[in-house]
């Protein structure tokens, strides 16, 4: 039986746009609807993708801004992030953009395996940031891009396989993917 790799994840994000929502939803199946601003939890949970298992460690971090100093403890051992913003939230979004870049600079590296993460999508009355939006900065930071709702369960474990995927990526452990030929 193979061990399980042990993967970081920080998750990252402006104030009450849904990063413990997505991380409870994600650990504990379950959405919590009271908004008590997170100082920083740790959460563990076991998941299997694409048939290894991975013991994944989510630092759920404290609301940030782009005033915010990046903490250290951000980028120690982390393996990869989910930043996330909310699509009724202008401010996170930009935020969000301001995270990266102070991230990148801390880890020293130009690529970090990212997910971007457009949360609150149940709530389409409010939407100011459209997908579009959320994937073209996704496509300049290199980032994976997703649209979730905590609320709705829609896409909190996906998030996050799709994190681990972004991992094994940049560990050089892509999944094969089918080789188109071309006869030129």
């Amino acid at each position: 039986m193979p061990q399980p790799k042990h993967r970081k994840i920080a998750v990252m994000g402006y104030r009450s746009v849904g990063k413990s929502s997505l991380t409870i939803q994600f650990v504990e199946g379950q959405f919590v609807d009271s908004y008590d601003p997170t100082i920083e939890n740790t959460f563990n949970k076991m998941i299997n993708v694409n048939g290894q298992d991975f013991s994944l460690q989510l630092v759920d971090t404290a609301g940030q801004d782009e005033y915010s100093i990046f903490p250290q403890s951000h980028t120690m051992d982390i393996h990869g992030y989910v930043l996330v913003y909310s699509v009724t939230s202008t401010k996170s979004f930009e935020v969000v953009k301001a995270l990266h870049d102070k991230m990148l600079d801390m880890v020293g590296k130009s690529q970090v395996p990212t997910v971007l993460v457009g949360n609150k999508k149940d709530l389409h009355m409010e939407r100011v940031i459209q997908p579009e939006e959320g994937k073209k900065l996704a496509d300049i930071i290199g980032a994976a891009f997703m649209e979730s709702s905590a609320k709705e369960n829609e896409t909190a474990v996906e998030v996050f396989k799709r994190i681990i995927l972004e991992m094994e990526k940049a560990d050089g452990n892509a999944p094969p993917v089918d080789k188109k030929c071309a006869v030129m």
